[in-house]
């Protein structure tokens, strides 16, 4: 019973704290699928975070392709609203610049993203529908018993999703 009281208290906390902040939860569909947060600490910048999987091969190397945990933070600036369709919400295009790191068992990655984003925010409903693509470029290392091998992620460079999100 303290365990539950414990639990419903820290989850109206955290329902409090989400209503008084600029905070947007969603997914994202890309390279792989990715779980999505997003603070905006003023009116035309917020940082974005997704963690996830994505799916990589390197380059002849196919046998050692797969799923890959996926951790991509971005710092996103609002460039400019459009108001299109003035029934049915606000399009917006953001842009921004961040860092992605990923990897499993015997193989890394790291580098730095990119993101242009083209959406629309819905009026009466408090959700955010966008097209993004999100560079990356990087090294990825792959590893084993006395061996290894490095190249560019060129598979980074084409990076394309659809992300919803929900705003509180």
């Amino acid at each position: 019973m303290k365990r539950f009281i414990l639990i419903l208290i820290l989850s109206l906390g955290l329902a409090a704290v989400a209503n008084a902040q600029n905070i947007r939860v969603g997914a994202r569909i890309g390279s792989g699928f990715q779980a999505q947060g997003e603070y905006a600490y003023n009116e035309s910048c917020y940082v974005e975070g997704r963690f996830g999987m994505a799916w990589y091969t390197l380059g002849d190397l196919v046998a050692y392709g797969g799923y890959t945990a996926d951790f991509t933070v971005l710092h996103n600036w609002n460039i400019f609203k459009m108001d299109w369709t003035p029934s049915v919400g606000q399009w917006f295009f953001d842009a921004g610049a961040g860092l992605t790191v990923g990897g499993r068992e015997n193989f890394a990655n790291i580098g730095v993203a990119g993101c242009a984003k083209l959406g629309l925010e819905f009026n009466n409903v408090p959700l955010r529908l966008a097209l993004d693509w999100t560079p990356a470029f990087g090294p990825e290392i792959i590893y084993g018993d006395g061996w290894s091998y490095a190249a560019f992620n060129e598979y980074g460079l084409a990076n394309l999703g659809i992300s919803l999100v929900y705003c509180f």
